[in-house]
């Protein structure tokens, strides 16, 4: 995210002061119902756990392995989160009785599918924005973002990770065919303002590569990194191994993150030679949106026609769209595929390195994404902060669709400099 949609500053604040702060529920779109089905399919609500932190600690609790919890949507650590999950060949009774820090599984039905990723209608939040500035212009702020009926879709922070911001260059890697970099970045490369004592850890391993001793020395929080340094301790050569004692999710979070990396950097272009998002000009690829829902038929925009599709964007049976780089992907014309040419030379990226023979469920063929994210039923009222005197507490409730972020929405309206903010 290299600019801002809205002009001017904005209320500063910090977010996640305590995890209450930043409160998530997912919309479900339940799966169907059945007696004989084998998966649970559970509401799973947890303060301060990280979706897939989270499901390797359940699977821990239950004993099964992590591939028989699934999930429809990501959520973050510093947050109180309500969530969809399905429990592959997992009583009711055992999930009844599970103990873990923070978090509470309440069994809803049985079905004959489990959740998939992206099975989810969008997310509510209640969030508090806390240490504020001046909250009198806060409608100020939010008209630019209602004269379009949203804001910037981009991928927040989260996506590349608040501290250690790598899982898009463990991506850009995999793409390349470069699982030895791929490793080391995700295992070890240091990076100032995480926990001294790990950062100390990764600098050793960076410098030894010694696998065996960092296994030993590296503390159970970072169970990912052991699952893999477990296995470069047999084999210390074999890193695409190694990758793969991963959870699938969390591969697929790597390539998927390098893809949102690049769609962010094509929007801030488009933002910041002042091209509309909520509007298509020739060069655009417009979606085709049913029920709500983006799909995968895109309408070339040319000076002909562009009248028409911008009256289907008004009556919201169609949307602009951005790129998500894969081995199938069109591009657009005009000056909206001169911006996505420009950041992939920028990048020194083609399409076909999407496809990842060595590790083929990695493999992308791409898709469209929308550039304006809609926000729906938006309500806030400010308060003196209880705990930063002379400050004020901003208290928002909204909606978004699944897929957009919160934290882009609210980098507006705060102006943030520092992702430490969010």
């Amino acid at each position: 995210m290299e600019t801002f949609f809205t002009p001017g500053p904005g209320i500063g604040g910090h977010l996640r002061e305590i995890p209450e702060d930043f409160s998530v529920a997912e919309m479900y779109q339940l799966p169907p119902s059945s007696d004989q089905g084998r998966f649970t399919i559970a509401e799973v609500t947890s303060t301060n756990w990280e979706t897939h932190t989270l499901v390797q600690a359940l699977a821990d609790r239950l004993g099964i392995h992590p591939r028989r919890i699934a999930f429809a949507g990501t959520k973050d650590r510093r947050a109180v989160s309500t969530q969809l999950m399905s429990f592959n060949g997992v009583d009711d009774r055992n999930l009844a009785s599970l103990q873990l820090k923070d978090v509470i599984v309440k069994s809803l039905f049985q079905s004959i599918t489990p959740l998939h990723l992206g099975q989810l209608l969008g997310n509510r939040f209640e969030i508090t924005i806390r240490g504020c500035g001046p909250t009198e212009d806060i409608n100020g702020l939010l008209a630019p973002l209602e004269t379009v009926g949203g804001f910037p879709n981009f991928f927040g922070i989260q996506r590349f990770g608040a501290v250690r911001s790598i899982t898009h260059l463990v991506g850009k890697y995999l793409t390349r065919g470069e699982f030895e970099a791929a490793v080391m970045t995700y295992i070890a490369h240091p990076i100032l303002g995480e926990n001294e004592a790990t950062f100390r850890l990764r600098q050793e391993l960076e410098r030894t590569r010694d696998f065996a001793a960092a296994y030993q020395q590296y503390p159970k929080t970072l169970n990912f990194e052991r699952l893999m340094l477990e296995r470069l301790s047999r084999n210390p050569t074999d890193f695409i191994d190694a990758l793969q004692a991963l959870p699938k999710n969390l591969l697929l979070m790597f390539v998927s993150a390098y893809q949102s990396y690049l769609f962010n950097r094509m929007l801030s272009e488009r933002i910041r030679r002042s091209l509309p998002i909520h509007q298509a000009i020739p060069g655009d690829l417009v979606g085709v949106v049913k029920d709500g829902r983006l799909t995968d038929q895109m309408v070339p925009v040319s000076v002909a026609n562009s009248e028409k599709v911008n009256r289907q964007i008004e009556q919201k049976k169609a949307a602009v769209t951005g790129l998500l780089l894969g081995s199938e992907s069109t591009l657009g014309s005009g000056v909206p595929g001169e911006i996505e040419r420009q950041i992939l030379e920028q990048e020194k990226i083609e399409a076909r390195a999407f496809i990842i023979p060595e590790v083929p469920f990695l493999s992308s063929s791409g898709s469209r994404r929308t550039l304006c994210a809609s926000l729906r039923h938006l309500a806030w009222n400010t308060t003196e902060d209880d705990r930063s005197l002379g400050k004020a507490a901003v208290h928002l409730t909204f909606e978004l669709p699944k897929g957009c972020y919160a934290t882009s929405f609210l980098r507006e309206l705060m102006k943030a400099s520092s992702a430490e903010d969010y």
